[in-house]
């Protein structure tokens, strides 16, 4: 899978965070962004995120 590929806003790791400058979060990895963290794995590593877990969905 790419990390193009990979949304970060269906894994559980993902928040999206109050500082308007880095607005995307991962808190696995614990940092803030203005990309998508699963691109700054990519370029910060060479190959995609491993630890990408989908949410799970609420059951009502």
């Amino acid at each position: 899978m790419m990390a193009d590929n990979i949304n970060c806003i269906k894994c559980k790791n993902y928040y999206v965070t109050w500082d308007n400058s880095f607005p995307k979060g991962c808190k696995l990895f614990g940092f803030k962004s203005r990309q998508l963290p699963s691109v700054l794995v990519k370029q910060a590593t060479g190959s995609e995120c491993k630890n990408y877990e989908e949410k799970l969905k609420n059951s009502k």
